[in-house]
C-alpha cells in the first residue's frame, strides 16, 4: 500500500531531506500531525480538482467518429449481396376460418370449406412469419402465382403483432 502516492491508508514517505527526524524527534508526535496535515490537504485539493473536472464536462461530449463511406462505393461487394443466398419462408395466406373438430372430422374430397374472404380481395404475404406485403392472385402458365399489390407499412405490421 504504501507505494501508492495518493493513497490516505498508506504509509507516510520518507521527508525530504531536511525534515528526515522530525516526527521522531519531537516528544508530542507534532511532525506526524504536520504530515497527516499536509496530506488531507492533498486530498482535499485533488477530489476539488476532480469535481471541477466533473462540473466542466456537464452534457455530452461528442466522440470523434471516422469518415463512414457507403458499401461498394469502392468497387466492392454491396451488403444486400452478402443476404442474396439466405433462404427465408414465404407463405401467401388466401384466407381463414374457424371450425370445430366435428366439423374438420367430416371433411372429405370435394368439401367446400368457405374462408373470411371474398374471391378478388387481395391475399396477405408472410416472410419469415410476418406481414409484409398483399397481392392479388394470378394464374401463369397453369401456375398460380402472386402479385405483389402493397408492401405492408412497418409501423402497421407492428400493430397487428
Amino acid at each position: 500500500m504504501a507505494d501508492r502516492p495518493n493513497d490516505p491508508h498508506a504509509s507516510p514517505s520518507p521527508a525530504p531531506d531536511g525534515a528526515a527526524g522530525m516526527s521522531a524527534g519531537t516528544p508530542d508526535g507534532s511532525g506526524e500531525a504536520e504530515q497527516v496535515e499536509q496530506l488531507a490537504r492533498q486530498a482535499v485539493g485533488e477530489v476539488t480538482g476532480m469535481a471541477k473536472e466533473i462540473e466542466d464536462a456537464k452534457g455530452p461530449r461528442p466522440v470523434p467518429m471516422a469518415e463512414l463511406s457507403r458499401p461498394g462505393a469502392n468497387g466492392g461487394v454491396e451488403a444486400i449481396d452478402l443476404l442474396s443466398d439466405v433462404n427465408l419462408q414465404v407463405k401467401i395466406e388466401l384466407g381463414r376460418t374457424r371450425m370445430v373438430v366435428e366439423d374438420v372430422l367430416r371433411l372429405n374430397a370435394g368439401s367446400v370449406v368457405e374462408l373470411d374472404k371474398a374471391a378478388g380481395d387481395p391475399v396477405d404475404i408472410y416472410v419469415n412469419g410476418r406481414h409484409v406485403a398483399r397481392g392479388e392472385v394470378l394464374v401463369l402458365n397453369e401456375s398460380f402465382c402472386v402479385r405483389v399489390s402493397e408492401i405492408v407499412d412497418p409501423v402497421r405490421r407492428e400493430e397487428r403483432a
